[in-house]
């Protein structure tokens, strides 16, 4: 019956044959078979490729952090002898080993270098033969110090600006050494007043001076009368931030003097940063505002800005100041971080009067004493260091770039005292 069947085409349709194409065999077809063999050996690839980059990240991560500990080992423990630091300062930037406030806290434990240790030397020699010569005067001929030795220091700390107020604690406290110990060699004397001259400058503490905010961009007010160095040493500062890796803004706001924007310019392009300006006679506050809302849209680590020097009118010396920082406070609550003052330390008592005028204006955080390269009355430094008690952070010892330098009370007095 099923030969007819197939004869005559009867077979039931729901018994096809095997061999149809219609037929869903349990054997799937060599195509589909090739298909999912690749999909399948791509998927191992894709993940054996995985594997692999994984491993190769996992062993730069490694080496990376390696390189990172190898820097942070060398800054550490040799970055006093490395008189170009600032290659490392930006590998350890890039690498991101620390934090920009933790980095520049450990460079400036290290700041001085034998090159600007002899910077510092030569920009004290004038005071410091001044101030020796004055004292193999005194003690020549003598065998211990004794109270007219006493009394012949005492002028010559007065005579080299140091400040009566300050001469007379370290005369008080050498008469104290005097009593105590009976006998005092006069050749001790140097030995004795370093020691007192270092525990002096006590409010100079150049560990905690230069850190910067966390709140960044850290921005610091300039001020200082006309002539005292002040656009130069902006210049200066903005070098000095920039060879530590850190993005700097100036922002000219003493629009009373067109040469003072114009200094700045020259000096903005010298550096390579960028200034903020406007025309002469614009609102300094504006030009202030403007700064920093630039330096916040460009990521800028340091705003420096620049004030009018003007002392004859203080009350609108201080409005003016009040309101640079009532706007600087718009855009950024603890702004302005820093108003530093500058002064010329070749002027002597002069020096002084500067710092009290402009302490009685405005609240003064930090100091900059400039041109001490020039002078033999470095001793100022000291008496305003003593007397304000306001943080001395730079001092200028010569033209260079370079010759802005921290202040380091033990490398100041030591240099003070150098012979050679």
């Amino acid at each position: 019956m099923s030969f007819f069947k197939k004869l005559f085409g009867f077979e039931n349709k729901n018994e096809k044959d095997p061999s149809s194409k219609d037929v869903i065999s349990k054997e799937k077809d060599p195509l589909t078979k090739d298909v999912e063999q690749f999909s399948t050996d791509k998927t191992a690839l894709k993940k054996k490729k995985n594997i692999k980059n994984k491993k190769l990240f996992e062993q730069k991560s490694v080496q990376k952090e390696e390189s990172v500990i190898k820097n942070k080992r060398v800054i550490d423990h040799k970055f006093a002898d490395i008189d170009q630091p600032i290659n490392y300062h930006k590998t350890i930037i890039k690498e991101d080993a620390i934090n920009k406030k933790e980095f520049i806290s450990k460079t400036n434990k290290f700041v001085f270098s034998k090159q600007k240790k002899e910077s510092l030397n030569k920009g004290l020699k004038k005071t410091s033969i001044s101030f020796f010569n004055k004292i193999s005067r005194v003690i020549i001929g003598k065998s211990k110090v004794d109270d007219e030795i006493l009394d012949e220091l005492e002028e010559i700390l007065i005579s080299s600006d140091v400040g009566v107020k300050t001469t007379l604690k370290i005369i008080d406290k050498i008469e104290s050494r005097v009593a105590k110990d009976k006998y005092i060699n006069s050749d001790e004397l140097d030995s004795i007043l370093k020691e007192e001259i270092i525990k002096l400058i006590g409010s100079s503490d150049e560990e905690s001076q230069f850190n910067i905010s966390e709140n960044t961009p850290h921005v610091i007010l300039v001020v200082g009368v006309n002539g005292v160095g002040k656009t130069t040493s902006i210049g200066k500062m903005a070098n000095y931030y920039k060879t530590l890796g850190l993005k700097v803004v100036i922002g000219a706001a003493d629009t009373f003097r067109a040469a003072a924007i114009e200094q700045l310019e020259i000096w903005a392009e010298r550096v390579g940063v960028e200034l903020v300006k406007q025309k002469m006679g614009s609102d300094p506050a504006s030009v202030a505002f403007d700064t920093l809302e630039s330096a916040i849209n460009k990521k800028a680590d340091v705003v420096l800005i620049d004030t009018a020097g003007r002392l004859h009118n203080k009350t609108n010396l201080m409005n003016e100041l009040s309101k640079i920082k009532r706007v600087l406070q718009k855009k950024n609550i603890d702004a302005p971080h820093e108003v530093l003052l500058v002064i010329d330390g070749s002027t002597g008592q002069n020096a002084f009067e500067q710092a009290k005028q402009f302490t009685n204006v405005t609240e003064i955080t930090s100091l900059a004493v400039t041109k001490l390269d020039g002078t033999a009355k470095g001793g100022v430094v000291l008496g305003i260091s003593d007397q304000f008690k306001i943080p001395i952070k730079f001092i200028g010892v010569g033209e260079a770039l370079e010759d802005l330098q921290l202040f380091n009370k033990k490398e100041f007095v030591d240099s003070f005292f150098n012979k050679s």
